[in-house]
């Protein structure tokens, strides 16, 4: 199959966010402009070959190797580029089911993934049968509000991690569900759940003013937004009652967006939320341009793999 056959836009992405005070719009064409990439996945659920010819709307989708295809070119087009996913790697097919996620790390190492988060079905083997495929990953687990200080996890994630690409200084910081209800206690064991919003708060102040990052990402396992239930924390609630996070890549929810949400943020400032679904069928990407004062612009789009 030829690589125009499965690569399509889903959204053309040209409309360009202004994030803080500065944006394109500013820009003189004798400025440089820095680009950073931002690919993204979540819930891939075990999903390892595309979809079959007869998967209904799915049909002809997704697999790790077309997903590889694209990144590979997006990263010659652009090397300042990093990839992250926003965690339930596990559970959904056959392959977690005998290899018990080991496949899916190594394939997720193969691809060079720079980042992930943890989901809850990343414990559906238990934490210790999580803990037993983290020497197939090739890539850091970081999780700010899991303190796994009283588990087998400890020492094994870490709450964020920065990234320099082209002079511009990249934190990115992880947050998980809420377990109970949703993962039995036995497979969890002594995870403790901290409060998303506040560790949000002690993150970007960590990453805004203590380290001086030009650029913050959250990765997010809390879901989209909950219409039946809008006081549950979300990726939309986070944002608004948050600052200093330029963009949330989300999970959980399977929400197929086909360019990133723009939300004002606590001090009213624009950010970006996206989230591509689930099971590999999309790939996320998002621009980010810096002008020679680091003032950033954006924009995003979902590409069908």
């Amino acid at each position: 199959m030829k690589r125009r056959d499965f690569i399509q836009q889903a959204s053309a992405g040209t409309a360009l966010v202004t994030l803080g005070s500065l944006g394109l719009q500013s820009f003189t064409y004798k400025e440089k402009t820095t680009k950073i990439t931002i690919l993204h996945t979540n819930d891939v659920h075990s999903h390892i070959d595309p979809f079959g010819p007869e998967d209904g709307r799915n049909a002809n989708k997704g697999g790790v190797a077309r997903r590889a295809s694209l990144i590979d070119s997006i990263r010659k087009e652009n090397p300042n580029t990093l990839l992250l996913d926003a965690g339930d790697i596990f559970q959904g097919t056959p392959y977690f089911n005998y290899y018990g996620g080991e496949l899916e790390f190594k394939l997720m190492s193969k691809l060079k993934y720079d980042a992930a988060t943890i989901g809850n079905h990343d414990f559906d083997n238990g934490i210790d049968g999580l803990y037993a495929q983290l020497p197939h990953a090739e890539f850091q687990f970081i999780s700010a509000n899991y303190d796994f200080s009283n588990t087998i996890m400890d020492t094994h994630t870490k709450p964020y991690k920065m990234f320099k690409k082209d002079g511009i200084k990249i934190g990115v910081f992880g947050l998980g569900i809420e377990l109970n209800g949703l993962v039995t206690p036995s497979m969890f064991k002594e995870t403790k759940y901290l409060d998303p919003i506040e560790i949000s708060q002690d993150m970007t102040r960590i990453l805004k003013e203590d380290q001086q990052c030009d650029l913050i990402i959250c990765l997010s396992h809390l879901g989209y937004y909950y219409k039946n239930n809008p006081n549950k924390i979300s990726d939309l609630k986070l944002a608004k009652t948050t600052k200093d996070i330029d963009l949330i890549i989300g999970g959980h929810t399977h929400t197929f967006l086909p360019k990133p949400t723009i939300v004002k943020n606590s001090e009213e400032k624009s950010m970006l939320v996206n989230q591509v679904g689930c099971y590999g069928i999309n790939l996320g990407r998002i621009d980010f341009y810096f002008d020679t004062n680091k003032g950033k612009s954006a924009n995003g789009t979902s590409i069908i793999v």
